[in-house]
């Protein structure tokens, strides 16, 4: 494996980890560094087409009286050049907000998916052009976007 290969799969990986911690911490605004303009989603809470249109469907998905955190694990990056595909298992966890430094009860819902990249570089660096889910598994109950 060469260098350039290696750092394809550590920024890919990294920006696989960053796409959960936006979506955690609600800043919809930085997921516009993370995805391709004409990119593509699927997940559980729709399809949509395009930088906006998936950030609008996340901020849908991820509303502000609501908690989560996305744990990825066993990222798989396969570069190809200027393309690359990634593999990532995903859990879930979705509970109410508290007061800072209180934690919050039990998950209302947990779910296990996996995640499929497509992934493009740009002049800015890594970016996802197709971001797809595969629901496994659901304990609890989904929290219906408003």
């Amino acid at each position: 494996m060469d260098q350039q290969h290696l750092r394809d799969r550590a920024e890919i990986t990294d920006l696989v980890y960053r796409l959960g911690t936006a979506l955690d911490d609600g800043r919809m605004d930085d997921l516009r560094d993370l995805i391709a303009e004409d990119a593509v989603v699927r997940t559980p809470g729709g399809r949509s087409v395009g930088r906006e249109a998936m950030i609008a469907q996340a901020a849908r998905n991820h509303p502000d009286d609501q908690r989560f955190q996305h744990v990825t694990t066993n990222v798989l990056v396969t570069p190809d050049g200027d393309r690359a595909r990634a593999r990532a298992n995903l859990t879930v966890h979705v509970t109410v907000p508290t007061d800072p430094g209180t934690p919050a009860p039990p998950p209302r819902a947990t779910l296990g998916e996996v995640y499929a990249f497509d992934l493009v570089r740009t002049a800015g660096g890594w970016r996802f052009a197709r971001i797809e889910t595969e629901l496994r598994w659901v304990e609890g109950v989904l929290p219906v976007p408003a």
